[in-house]
């Protein structure tokens, strides 16, 4: 496997999704569309769900209307939703290395933002149960833009309120709508995979992929010292 790249300079802020990058919490949102499928007897296999990670709500909806009518989606969305809630009510498990990025950032005053498919009031419920609201200066979710991942409209929200060009920051991602959304923001982005692993067209953006937060860490390290 080829070393991964430096980067080029220490970012004037990061910002990071929220599922499945900091949160472990897109293994859930599969299992609950799954189990709200099931009981509703409707026919979708499996690997469906992985389609979804990452997208906002708008684009899910649409991908489901390709198979089901609009009142089977409508139910669908409503008792995944209270599934899920039952579910992340008491805050969801982190992915490791998140919080040492974090604390290490804040002890460099670096700004750090999130920008994440999530709607609000949900995305700031879920990062205060994880404990992590505390750590961003911003919080910008899809309830705040036109067009969510993968249009670039939430990272370039992001940089715009923390004051920053997106070409001087880093995002962090998971998904491949989440890394199209950073690239076509402009900015240098760092894929860390979950559930969906990047293929050739992926790769082809020419960003960063790591094995996890920890190889994160150790690419700003040399900047932070």
């Amino acid at each position: 496997m080829s070393p991964i790249a430096a980067l080029p300079f220490l970012p004037d802020a990061v910002i990071f999704d929220m599922d499945g990058l900091m949160i472990d919490s897109e293994r859930v949102s599969v299992e609950c569309w799954s189990q709200a499928a099931q009981e509703r007897g409707l026919p979708f296999e499996d690997g469906f769900w992985l389609r979804m990670v990452g997208l906002g709500d708008r684009d899910c909806e649409r991908l489901l209307l390709e198979r089901i009518d609009a009142d089977q989606v409508a139910a669908l969305f409503a008792r995944c939703h209270d599934l899920y809630e039952q579910r992340t009510h008491a805050g969801l498990p982190l992915r490791p290395g998140i919080l040492e990025l974090l604390q290490l950032l804040r002890e460099h005053d670096v700004p750090r933002a999130v920008a994440t498919s999530t709607r609000q009031p949900r995305a700031s419920r879920k990062l205060a149960a994880s404990g992590l609201l505390d750590f961003f200066d911003v919080v910008v979710t899809s309830s705040d833009v036109a067009h969510p991942k993968p249009a670039p409209d939430i990272y370039l929200l992001a940089a715009q309120k923390l004051g920053k060009v997106p070409a001087r920051c880093l995002a962090l991602e998971d998904s491949p709508a989440g890394i199209r959304a950073a690239v076509g923001a402009g900015m240098t982005a760092i894929q860390v995979p979950d559930l969906v692993h990047p293929d050739e067209e992926l790769r082809a953006l020419g960003h960063r992929i790591v094995g996890s937060l920890v190889d994160a860490h150790a690419l700003l390290l040399p900047h932070l010292r």
